[in-house]
């Protein structure tokens, strides 16, 4: 194509609104622009770039034997109420665009399709027969995101690919889920990112086993734990590991000592000169569950670590039936403030302990009456540590489990780990950490959604068996920017030949001159003639323009036909280097043929 007659509109400030390096320079080089608030046209370069992404994500699907096909964008409320995420995705977290149609039913603009692909299944699969089944989509998907921000990494409409297998078993289910921790490995070597695979939370999509595919950057919205044998990754929201070892407690002795001033961990261990692995600390917090119960929890643990509320969210989502409840509307950690209404006046705040009498709890309508009481591994091996007397300027020293301290009988994993701790599988190994964008995340969902939904086959045997089932996303038009977000510099994008838009732009630096725009041409019309994708800048400005969107474009490989045209040679600029060379003009062909297939040359290709 030539760039005078492509829509190309760059500028040379940064968007106001843009905070990433990626957004910024996407909105400047003309592939995005901002419509309203979270909601991004795609230009004609970036549509380009999304074809591509979307390409190799269908090419790897295809040939891993799943089938493309297409799901209804707008999703009937019966659906989420069977499966029992309506409330969660309207309310809890908030992020389904809900409406009302003539008729006033409730529907929803998809989020995720786990409830239409199971209410397909249930329809459409019968016999074990037919079973394994795995289908997949890409097209577009809603979310009602709180802040949308970053551009296309955190928008309220985005491109995804997401597949839905069933099985009859677990076994089954492994398999799947091996072959599409393969594909989505192959599907980020080829589009030439670096990447980690890492444990993941499962979160609202629920299940048990799941990984997220990281693309690593330095603006990545995630944390990365991973040991340095490559063993071990996963998500901060997911990651294990070994703490520190405890410092030796000082003390021998059970007491209550003052600690006037010492509502906080640093001001207790200077005042008691020990450290904080013997302190016990106890965090606060209130919880609401969707049928408007609400119950105060103590979180005990080690006072050098904090609580992973990913985890805790997930530790009360399991223990929400013994309140009559499915889903968790909030969670949040009570300070003083808001505390004063769920508490009695003068409860000592800042000197609880796991052991506070439930005395404490003002008697409200849908308040529990009773703490619940969660304690964290870390704490379970403490001995003569420190904990709140539940007395205002006063704690307790050398303090044992059983007599006085009576241990919560509901140990649970709360902690965040952290760069630095040893990890579980190799002691002698430490975790270390990066940032990432998660592009991909894959599923164990198991029979959640078929028990849910009555989605059954027949087994062998003659037996109804609910769907075990696997799920599997891919962000298309969040991996585009990831692409950008890895890879770019002062001067602009840097795309993958992969991802680029056009492989290669042919510059002339001086439309004046017959020679150069002659060469131009024919270069253009060549390499275009091999498939090589080629732009042709024929535009009417200053070669010092042309240059600047160039690189600012982030196209692979820039032609230049200067004057060196007259001794029978181009000049070819490497992006991603920097790098300039002289070529041949019979010889640009053939060399950037080969650059081209080196560059795309993927995993068994």
């Amino acid at each position: 194509m030539r760039l005078s007659q492509l829509l190309l509109v760059t500028l040379r400030e940064d968007p106001a609104d843009a905070e990433l390096p990626s957004h910024k320079l996407l909105v400047r080089a003309g592939y995005i622009r901002r419509v309203g608030n979270g909601i991004y046209a795609y230009l004609p370069f970036m549509w380009r770039v999304l074809q591509k992404v979307s390409q190799i994500v269908r090419e790897e699907m295809n040939r891993s034997g799943a089938q493309e096909c297409l799901l209804p964008q707008l999703q009937p409320a019966d659906l989420w109420r069977e499966s029992g995420r309506w409330e969660t995705y309207t309310k809890a977290e908030g992020i389904m665009f809900a409406l009302r149609d003539r008729q006033d039913r409730d529907l929803g603009l998809g989020p995720t399709h786990e409830e239409v692909i199971t209410a397909l299944a249930r329809d459409l699969i019968r016999s074990y027969r037919q079973l394994p089944l795995h289908l997949y989509q890409i097209q577009t998907k809603f979310r009602d995101e709180i802040r949308p921000r970053f551009g296309l990494m955190r928008g309220r409409e985005f491109i995804m690919k997401d597949g839905y297998s069933f099985h009859a078993d677990a076994a089954s289910l492994d398999q799947t889920y091996n072959l599409m921790y393969q594909t989505y490995s192959r599907i980020l070597q080829r589009c030439g990112l670096e990447f980690r695979a890492v444990e993941a939370d499962s979160g609202a999509i629920g299940g048990s086993k799941s990984h997220e595919f990281m693309v690593l950057a330095e603006a990545g919205e995630d944390e990365v734990l991973f040991s340095e044998d490559g063993q071990y990754a996963a998500n901060s929201e997911k990651a294990v590991s070994v703490p520190p070892k405890a410092q030796p407690s000082p003390f021998t002795a059970v007491e209550t000592v003052e600690t006037p001033d010492c509502s906080t961990l640093e001001a207790l261990c200077e005042s008691l000169n020990c450290s904080a692995t013997q302190v016990l600390k106890t965090v606060l917090y209130g919880a609401s569950f969707e049928n408007d119960r609400q119950v105060l929890v103590l979180v005990g643990l080690r006072g050098d670590q904090t609580v992973n509320e990913v985890k805790l969210v997930n530790a009360l989502t399991a223990r929400a039936p013994r309140y009559d409840a499915t889903a968790l509307i909030s969670l949040s950690p009570l300070e003083s403030e808001a505390a004063q209404a769920l508490l009695k006046p003068d409860c000592p705040l800042g000197y609880i302990a796991p052991d506070l009498s439930d005395k404490w709890i003002n008697n409200q309508p849908h308040l529990e009456p009773a703490f619940l009481r969660l304690l964290d591994e870390t704490a379970v091996p403490l001995q003569g540590f420190v904990a709140g007397a539940n007395q205002l300027g006063q704690h307790r020293v050398g303090l044992r489990w059983g007599n006085p301290m009576v241990q919560p009988q509901e140990v649970v994993d709360v902690r965040q780990a952290q760069a630095g701790d040893r990890a579980v599988h190799d002691p002698s190994q430490r975790l270390r950490t990066a940032r990432g964008i998660e592009i991909g995340h894959i599923f164990q969902l198991g029979r959640k959604y078929s028990q849910a939904m009555g989605a059954t086959y027949t087994s062998e045997q003659g037996k109804e068996e609910a769907l075990v089932m696997g799920c599997y996303g891919v962000g298309v038009s969040r991996l585009a920017q990831a692409a950008v977000e890895q890879s770019y510099d002062d001067q602009g994008i840097i795309w993958p030949v992969a991802l680029a838009p056009y492989q290669a732009i042919v510059v002339i630096p001086n439309l004046k001159d017959a020679q150069q725009v002659a060469v131009a041409d024919q270069i253009y019309h060549d390499l275009n003639q091999a498939g090589i994708e080629t732009l042709l800048d024929d535009r009417q400005e200053r070669a010092g323009v042309k240059f600047k969107d160039a690189d600012l474009l982030g196209i692979p490989y820039r032609v230049v036909t200067g004057r060196a045209v007259a001794q029978g040679e181009v000049e070819v600029v490497i992006r991603a280097s920097g790098e300039s060379v002289q070529i041949a003009i019979d010889q640009i062909l053939p060399t950037l043929r080969q650059w081209i297939a080196r560059a795309l040359a993927g995993p068994d290709r």
